[in-house]
């Protein structure tokens, strides 16, 4: 079947080259034979007589030469397709594709020149053949050699992708991090029951509550009961100078911390009636909203720990953060009094450590040279034993 539908069309194809090549005889056949029926007009494409006979002739001639010639063409055609399909199968796909890339590249290269060509006089009509054949094969022969590379390129933009989609994945976890850390910051930053630290009246007139609030070492809220707020308000009514002075004392340091320090203070009104003791009633408290108790009264302190109620106090922490001195070490001081034993001298450090004084009685009221001979913690404090350095 493909045979014949082969020989149709080659036949067909000389039949058409045959018509054609005979009409350009068609002048000189006119000519020849002289007769002016010949140059009639046909009417039929504007063909005279003499140029539609010679394109019958030879369309049968070039039709007769192609039905003779078609088998040896067919088999021809046959060869060479069967030999290009060896050559094929012994490339690899891979190649296969590359070249057909290639030839479509290089042929749209040919025709983009070869438009710019084609004006030329005399030779402008065979440039782009040139340049289709130059330029096909040119871009079979590079895509084939570079086929890996121009692979690698496309594998790179999927990877390429995959990293753009990752940092947009970490950019997305650590926005929303930062949202979480932010979020559990706003939530530190509000007070709770448990970040409330309830201030005694001791600790109040005390004073250095406010300087460690301004240092920031305290977090939460500080909570005032107003029973508190009372008997300081009692305490600066009295008729005695010295308590006179040690409420209105109290009562200018909460003000301070409410004016000038950072922390957040709030008053409550809750009062516990059938509790007649101020210290049992701040325990009561502390223990209702699950705070602190910040205080330098040491029995306070006690009771407080065994009701299971945390304790702050503040002479724990002013011992802590004294200077440590250990024996062998030298220091200046002022011997103020005399000691409880025969003989002893006492000084003071400029944060109020007492420093006893061997044999210091007789250098009352002199600035003299010691070495520390020990150091003893208290529940009042720490106290230093020394000697004159002689």
């Amino acid at each position: 079947m493909l045979e014949r539908v082969l020989r149709f069309f080659f036949t067909l194809i000389f039949a058409f080259v045959g018509g054609a090549l005979l009409k350009l005889a068609s002048p000189v056949l006119t000519v020849v034979i002289g007769t002016e029926i010949l140059k009639m007009d046909m009417g039929i494409l504007k063909l005279s007589l003499a140029g539609l006979l010679c394109i019958l002739i030879g369309a049968l001639i070039g039709g007769a030469f192609g039905y003779a010639i078609s088998p040896y063409l067919t088999n021809l055609l046959r060869r060479f397709s069967e030999r290009v399909e060896r050559q094929l199968s012994k490339m690899p796909t891979h190649d296969v594709v590359a070249g057909v890339i290639g030839l479509a590249i290089g042929l749209l290269i040919a025709n983009l020149l070869g438009y710019s060509f084609a004006k030329i006089p005399v030779v402008g009509d065979y440039i782009p053949v040139a340049f289709s054949i130059v330029f096909g094969y040119l871009g079979i022969y590079i895509m084939i050699k570079k086929w890996p590379d121009f692979v690698d390129l496309f594998n790179f933009l999927p990877k390429m992708m995959q990293e753009f989609a990752k940092m947009r994945e970490r950019r997305a976890e650590e926005k929303e991090q930062a949202k979480r850390q932010e979020e559990e910051k706003k939530g530190k930053d509000k007070p709770s029951a448990a970040s409330y630290k309830v201030l005694d009246t001791s600790v109040i007139i005390d004073g250095r509550i406010a300087d460690i609030c301004d240092t920031g070492f305290i977090e939460g809220t500080l909570l005032i009961p107003v029973f508190v707020l009372e008997e300081l308000q009692h305490i600066a009514d009295s008729a005695d100078q010295l308590k006179r002075t040690r409420g209105r004392r109290g009562l200018d340091i909460l003000q301070r911390i409410r004016t000038e320090s950072k922390m957040t203070v709030e008053v409550t009104n809750q009062d516990f009636e059938e509790i007649a003791e101020v210290d049992s009633k701040l325990v009561a408290l502390a223990q209702k909203v699950g705070g602190k108790i910040i205080t330098n009264d040491f029995n306070l302190n006690k009771v407080a720990r065994l009701r299971g109620v945390e304790v702050l106090n503040i002479n724990e922490l002013s011992n802590a953060v004294k200077p440590v001195v250990i024996p062998g070490e030298s220091m200046k001081v002022t011997v103020v009094k005399s000691g409880k034993e025969p003989g002893q001298g006492v000084a003071y450090l400029d944060d109020g450590t007492m420093i006893v004084i061997e044999d210091g009685y007789r250098r009352i009221n002199e600035t003299i040279d010691v070495e520390v001979t020990s150091a003893l913690q208290t529940a009042a404090g720490r106290m230093i034993f020394a000697k004159p350095v002689r």
